[in-house]
């Protein structure tokens, strides 16, 4: 029995497949998740998400949100996801310094632009982590 994955974001869906095993970064730490869990809805953190298929290990890195597990079902609602393959450390580098910089300055941001940069600098870090760890 296997289980099925789904990651959606704010853009739409970005997987749906198969897969024998799912490890979620949750705010309390890791949790793998294996046909048969029991149910549970918990908050996830911006990080590594993996799966197992059987025959490979494939990541995506994601940002805050939310995973229901239920009827060997796993959904993740993220407001942000890339597959860690498509990851351009560049990029990303320079986003988080753009979103930094304008942290420095959060006196005259309202609330919601403030969590959207918080956001924006917790992805770029956990993209970087990620691309990291891979090139070891």
């Amino acid at each position: 029995m296997a289980l099925k994955l789904e990651i959606v974001t704010p853009a739409g869906r970005l997987l749906e497949r198969e897969a024998s095993a799912v490890y979620l970064p949750t705010e309390m730490g890791e949790i793998g998740v294996l046909p048969g869990h029991i149910p549970l809805t918990t908050l996830i953190d911006a990080g590594e998400l993996r799966l197992n298929d059987g025959a490979e290990e494939d990541a995506y890195v994601i940002g805050r949100g939310f995973a229901l597990i239920e009827n060997d079902r796993v959904s993740v609602l993220t407001d942000h996801a890339i597959d860690e393959d498509a990851i351009d450390t560049d990029a990303v580098e320079e986003a988080r310094r753009r979103a930094e910089e304008a942290l420095a300055k959060k006196d005259s941001l309202d609330p919601a632009e403030v969590e959207r940069l918080e956001s924006v600098v917790r992805f770029s870090v956990a993209q970087i982590a990620a691309a990291a760890k891979k090139r070891r």
